[in-house]
Order: structure tokens, then C-alpha cells, then sequence
């Protein structure tokens, strides 16, 4: 169903504000709207069915062309799939200063192409437009097109993948720029994130869009494979599910083209919260399985991070012999590795509050409350300070581990009010679905009380940030 007339306005605003090219305000209209391209083409510049035809003749006389015969109503027709005569279709082209493709038909009349301008951190670089694609996906649009935009972003990255000279000046600057965003993503809100990532995956695309030497092409799929994941892991947090699979697809495809055995094994190692979260676990094991062999034990943080995560996830599903023997692999892959305390702030590495808060899932699922208790106090700590998502899922994993000390209500007091205490950008889909876990484990009997149906009503405000 096609939106209101005030969220193409709301759109062609922000895209006018931001400088971008017409082009993109119609894709952007025509992805969130559902409304044709030939409508979009009028919205984008803020006209009425009025103004079109009035506009339309106008054109006509300057340049002394034949007028069709056109009201409203005629124009309204062909916006809703009536096609238009061979002629007037010319004539709309020329209204439009476009191609038949972009009326959604079939003339050409398009100006020189015009980069649409994304306001971006002074460190982000802008690409050429020797290397700009006609098939660049649209920006973000306002409301709930994060769906269509996302998804036609991930497809314009994947089909570059596999084609592909940028100066080596070039590459530290985007180097730069993925470190401030990894750092940025610790702490900022995941939909936040999401235009930033999405900006920054556009311009690597362009670069990948020309066949570049190995060593950059091998670069640049490096970049994307980090990009991607984080992506992904911002709508898992959205909880755009589907989204956010296909994204965890599209970076272990630029991994697996990077060649390099570590970013295809940590890729792999981050994909698997989505099924340890939503399911089936079955999958989640699979990823650290896969992450473990390409580790081959080796003491590195990412050796350590895929049998932390398989530990929490062979708990989860109930293979205690196999969470012990993970739990174990973890902690001395993790103390033989070298760690570098500056890393800390950093979402791509696995420093050693993100090792306990994973430890922390392990143990409460293994009914450990004591061991689960002690990462959990140890975590925290670390975490003292900081706001989010963790420090949230370890507060969680406390009250779970509560419920099986068969402390029901201090259980259910203590996840709601940790939901309620995370800042309304934070708490996304994840943190609802992880809390509803608490109700889920709650004895039969326990789950009409007064402390489970409070919880209950808390779990069923508005999620915040959407």
C-alpha cells in the first residue's frame, strides 16, 4: 500500500537538506512510498498533480512541441500502470530530464549526472566519479524503508565482489575511517550506525567496481567483510532478522575473497549470534565449528572468541561435556594471545569483558550460578561506565540465573528494571527478545504472578531507537 503524501514530502526534505541528486530522492520515494517510478519522479520534486500538467504544457509551448491531451485524472492513470502513447512518453522524459527506465517505461533526457553529496565525517574520502556506478543504491530514506534501502545496498555490494587504482594514500585514509567507525560502534546506537556503515560500504563498493591491483582488491574485500558484519550485526540488534542473515552472507563472502584464514574464521564467529539468539542453535554451532578449524588453535583473540561462543552455544542447546571443553579452549587461547588494552574500545576486537560476558552465557546455561555469578561481577566491572547493549545481557543472565536459585521475583524485578534503565536508542528488538527469555524459563506456575506479569507489561512498551 502506498504511503501518505507527508512521507515523500518528509523524504524529498531531508534529500533536498542533504544535497542529493534527483535521482536519489526518487528511488528513495519510490522504495519506501510503493508508488510508481513516473509518480515518484513528481513527488521528488515536490509537485502536485496540478503543477505536473501545468508544468508538462508549459514545456510543451516553450519549446514548441505538440501537446497531448492531459488533465489530471489522464496523469493520475498513468502513475497507477495505464502506459502512456510512445509520444507522451518522449514528452515525460523531457518533464523529467530522464530515461524512459526512469519513468519506469521506455527516450533519454537526462543531465550530466550529479554525485549525490552525503554529509560524512571529515575523515571520510569521496570517491571519483571515474569509478560511480548507474546501479549505486539510494540513501536511507526517514521511516520504515531500512528494509528495501538496506537490501538493495547489500545486492549492489555483492554483485561488485566479484569484478574489480587506488593509491596507497587512499587506503590509509579509508583504513582511518573503519577504525573510527569500529571505535564509533561500541558505544553509539545501532540504527545510528547503520546509515554510517551503509555510506561507508558504498564508497569501498565504488573502489571495488574497477578491477584493481590483487594486494587492493584482497584490501578492499577485507574492508567490506568488516563492514558488512557489523551491518549485519546492527539489524540483528533492530531486530531485522532476515536483514541481517543475508548481510552475515554477504560478509563471509568478501572474507572468503580476502583469503585471509583469520577475517574468514571471525567472520564466521559473528554470524553465529544470530542463530545462538534467534535459532536454530544447531547453525550456531556450525559457525564456531567452522571458525575453530580455520583457527587450528592457534592463540589468537579469534581463536579464543569462537570457542567462547561455542562453549555458550553447545550450553544453550544443552551439551554440557562440549560447553566445559570450550569454556576451557577459550580461557587458554584468550591468556596465551597478546592483547593490546588500546583495542578495548574497539567492536572488532574480543577483549577480555566481551571473553566473561560470553563465559556468562556458558555458565548460566550450564545452571553454574556460581561460576556465572563471578564473570558476570568480573564483567561488569569492566563494563562500569558504559551504556548498551552487554552490559545489559549480563544483568539479564544474572536474573536467569536467579530463577534457577528459584528467586522469581527479585528475577523479574531485576529484568525490568534493567530494560528500563538502558537508554531508549539501546533498547532495541535484541534486548526485548533476550528479556522475554526470563519469562520463557519462568516455572508454569510462576509465570502469572504479579512480579512476571509486571515484567510482562514492561516488555510490551514500544521498543526504543525505531
Amino acid at each position: 500500500m502506498a504511503h501518505k503524501p507527508s512521507c515523500s514530502a518528509q523524504i524529498r526534505a531531508t534529500g533536498v537538506a542533504s544535497g542529493w541528486a534527483t535521482t536519489a530522492i526518487v528511488a528513495a520515494i519510490v522504495d519506501c512510498c510503493g508508488v510508481s517510478p513516473l509518480r515518484g519522479q513528481r513527488l521528488a520534486r515536490g509537485w502536485t498533480l496540478q503543477r505536473a500538467v501545468d508544468e508538462l504544457v508549459e514545456m510543451c509551448d516553450a519549446q514548441q512541441l505538440s501537446r497531448p491531451k492531459l488533465d489530471i485524472d489522464q496523469l493520475r492513470a498513468w502513475e497507477t500502470g495505464r502506459t502512456p502513447r510512445m509520444q507522451t512518453i518522449d514528452l515525460l522524459c523531457r518533464l523529467y530530464a530522464t530515461d524512459a527506465q526512469g519513468l519506469g517505461m521506455t527516450g533519454d533526457y537526462r543531465t550530466a549526472p550529479r554525485p549525490a553529496a552525503v554529509p560524512a565525517p571529515s575523515s571520510a574520502v569521496t570517491a571519483s566519479a571515474s569509478v560511480r556506478s548507474t546501479h549505486a543504491p539510494a540513501p536511507i530514506a526517514p521511516g520504515d524503508a531500512v528494509d528495501a534501502l538496506v537490501d538493495s545496498h547489500r545486492r549492489a555490494v555483492e554483485s561488485t565482489l566479484a569484478s574489480t587504482t587506488v593509491s596507497a594514500g587512499r587506503l590509509e585514509v579509508l583504513d582511518e575511517r573503519l577504525m573510527d567507525l569500529r571505535r564509533a560502534y561500541v558505544v553509539a546506537p545501532p540504527l545510528e550506525m547503520l546509515a554510517q556503515l551503509l555510506h561507508d560500504l558504498d564508497e569501498v563498493r565504488l573502489l571495488t567496481a574497477e578491477r584493481q591491483p590483487a594486494h587492493v582488491q584482497v584490501h578492499l574485500s577485507e574492508m567490506i567483510a568488516v563492514l558488512a558484519t557489523l551491518t549485519a550485526d546492527a539489524l540483528m540488534k533492530l531486530g531485522r532478522l532476515g536483514q541481517a542473515q543475508l548481510w552475515y552472507g554477504t560478509a563471509r563472502t568478501a572474507a572468503d575473497d580476502s583469503g585471509s584464514w583469520e577475517l574468514r574464521a571471525r567472520v564466521r564467529v559473528q554470524a553465529a549470534m544470530l542463530p545462538y539468539y534467534y535459532g536454530p542453535l544447531e547453525r550456531a554451532v556450525s559457525f564456531t565449528h567452522e571458525a575453530r578449524l580455520l583457527n587450528r588453535s592457534r592463540p589468537t583473540s579469534t581463536g579464543a572468541f569462537a570457542a567462547a561462543a561455542a562453549a555458550r552455544a553447545h550450553a544453550r542447546q544443552g551439551n554440557a561435556e562440549a560447553a566445559r571443553t570450550a569454556i576451557k579452549e577459550a580461557r587458554e587461547l584468550f591468556d596465551r594471545s597478546r592483547q593490546d588494552a588500546s583495542e578495548s574500545d574497539d567492536a572488532w576486537a574480543f577483549p577480555l569483558r566481551r571473553l566473561l560476558l560470553y563465559l556468562s552465557g556458558a555458565y548460566t546455561y550450564l545452571g553454574d550460578t556460581i561460576r556465572a555469578r563471578h564473570v558476570q561481577s568480573e564483567a561488569l566491572a569492566l563494563y562500569s561506565g558504559r551504556t548498551g547493549i552487554d552490559p545489559a545481557l549480563l544483568r539479564l543472565e544474572e536474573a536467569m540465573c536467579l530463577i534457577h536459585e528459584r528467586s522469581i521475583t527479585e528475577a523479574c524485578q531485576l529484568a525490568g528494571q534493567t530494560y528500563l534503565m538502558v537508554p531508549a536508542a539501546h533498547r532495541t528488538e535484541i534486548l526485548g527478545a533476550r528479556a522475554q527469555d526470563i519469562i520463557a524459563i519462568l516455572p508454569e506456575n510462576a509465570r502469572s504472578a504479579r512480579a512476571a506479569r509486571e515484567l510482562g507489561e514492561i516488555l510490551a512498551l514500544p521498543a526504543g531507537g525505531m
